[in-house]
């Protein structure tokens, strides 16, 4: 599942970032780093970009950077 599939308000945890270059380092630079909890917090109206709690911080990235980052859903 990648954050991109995560319904907004549930907790997850970052299990891999599978980006390349340097989006894949912009993303870890950010903190999207595996075992980092997640969480989408808002929606844009149009559905992009979103926001996303991260360790504390508010993120906005675009639904495309999140597709490429796994998450595992808490239970």
């Amino acid at each position: 599942m990648t954050l991109r599939d995560l319904e907004p308000l549930r907790d997850a945890e970052l299990t891999a970032v599978t980006a390349r270059g340097v989006l894949a380092q912009r993303l870890m630079a950010m903190g999207f780093l595996p075992g980092a909890r997640v969480r989408i917090v808002q929606v844009a109206p149009f559905g992009d970009p979103i926001t996303v709690e991260l360790d504390g911080w508010r993120i906005s990235i675009r639904l495309s950077e999140a597709a490429c980052l796994d998450v595992k859903e808490s239970a």
